[in-house]
């Protein structure tokens, strides 16, 4: 059996894997378009200010790890096109054309920075942070720069801001949007803006930016308002899937493809996983996009899985996710109140701010919680929550939504207690015990 994996990543080698497992001589071919296999992409804001001393240790496994376990690892293979009746992938590998032909294939090519049709966008010192290479090329950039700019305002722009503190930089951060974070309700944005003001941060919201200046290198920022002054700029407005060859297959809006239980696409003995794919929002009950490693590697496994045999659902996402910024926590689960007006949910907002461990323990810090319940039945919905122990009352919470609870059933789970860890009413609990 023929196995093609498109690209080397997460979702790519985690289904390599399942494959060389459970299949007796499969013949495992992998094609990266760059040269660096299984690296941590989320890592990479945290080299910038030398918590990761290296972007070489961000990397999993190389191509020659793989290669000695027996996969056909190959990199510079940049894959064109895909004849899906004949079963043949092609592609370029140093100006020289190639075809692999497949049993089975597996797409999982990611996604890449998108970079807007601005003005100047040639300029030097303008990037983005998405691979190894980009990253050595801005590590080299920073050494004389004393102000970054960045544009965005999600978990990206948010890590790389502080990242740039980090290093005593000067930074300023614009973005179109009202609020940062726009995937928050703008109740608790409002406490983000808070932390990236202390902290030192310009940020400028509500400004279209229409291109850069300068006469080698970026000098300045322009937007519909002004011209801002800086060394250098980071691109960090958002990501689309990298499925320009896939077009013969069932897409999303924004060209993520469409994949079932099994991640099997629209078209047979073609599957697909990762930041390439729309994700199922099984609260949403909708394909919805959210590109995060956790569900890169899960779907790549369950693929592997499937096209080795053995049948295996990915049952889907809630959008649990999680970023660090400065001294707080930034995490969601599920849906906010905006999703639910899209949705036509009849829901109830419950908001209630928290020690995240016991008042009179040392160090104790708020955390500020927005829960999203569905009217009547009580269901749980979504959790918002800001500032400190947000991981722990987030998880807990992914956790009730995959198993359908209640807000009176959140008052039965037995919850660890210790003053330096939790109140004897964790905040979740006095949600449920003040609204239940």
């Amino acid at each position: 059996m023929k196995y093609v994996i498109i690209g080397g990543d997460a979702a790519g080698m985690s289904a390599a894997m399942e494959i060389l497992r459970n299949v007796e001589e499969a013949e495992i071919t992998a094609l990266e378009r760059g040269e660096i296999y299984s690296y941590g992409q989320c890592g990479l804001p945290y080299v910038i200010d030398g918590r990761i001393s290296s972007p070489e240790n961000l990397i999993a496994r190389s191509a020659l790890e793989f290669r000695k376990r027996g996969i056909d690892a190959r990199i510079r293979h940049e894959v064109q096109e895909i004849d899906f009746e004949a079963q043949v992938v092609k592609g370029q590998y140093q100006d020289e054309p190639f075809t692999v032909p497949y049993d089975k294939l597996l797409i999982a090519t990611g996604a890449s920075p998108t970079m807007p049709d601005w003005d100047g966008t040639h300029l030097e010192n303008i990037h983005t942070v998405k691979t190894i290479p980009q990253m050595h090329e801005l590590l080299e950039s920073l050494q004389n720069v004393h102000h970054v700019t960045v544009l965005g305002a999600g978990y990206i722009a948010l890590e790389v801001v502080e990242a740039m503190r980090e290093r005593n930089l000067a930074v300023r951060l614009i973005h179109r949007g009202k609020q940062l974070m726009s995937l928050l309700d703008e109740q608790l944005a409002e406490h983000v803006l808070a932390e990236a003001q202390k902290q030192g941060v310009e940020v400028l919201l509500n400004e279209q930016v229409t291109g850069f200046t300068g006469i080698k290198q970026v000098e300045a920022v322009v937007t519909e308002q002004g011209s801002y002054p800086t060394d250098l700029v980071i691109v960090a407005t958002g990501i689309k899937p990298n499925t320009a060859f896939a077009d013969q297959l069932k897409q999303w809006d924004n060209g993520a493809i469409i994949v079932d239980e099994h991640m099997q696409t629209s078209l047979p003995n073609v599957y697909a996983a990762g930041d390439c794919v729309a994700h199922f929002h099984y609260v949403k009950g909708e394909y919805d996009y959210v590109a995060l490693g956790t569900t890169a590697n899960k779907q790549g496994r369950v693929a592997g899985l499937n096209m080795a045999g053995k049948a295996t659902s990915f049952k889907g996402v809630a959008g649990t996710a999680i970023l660090k910024f400065f001294d707080i926590g930034i995490g969601m689960t599920g849906v906010t109140s905006k999703d639910a007006d899209k949705l036509g949910l009849a829901y109830d907002v419950y908001t209630h701010k928290a020690n995240h461990i016991a008042g009179y323990y040392p160090d104790a810090q708020p955390i500020y919680l927005r829960m999203v319940v569905q009217k009547d039945t009580q269901k749980l919905l979504g959790l918002q929550a800001v500032g400190a122990g947000v991981d722990k009352r987030i998880d807990v919470f992914a956790t009730a939504l995959a198993a359908e609870m209640t807000l009176p059933d959140l008052l039965d789970i037995d919850l660890s207690y210790s003053p330096p860890f939790n109140g004897v009413w964790d905040p979740l609990l006095q949600i449920a015990k003040r609204y239940s």
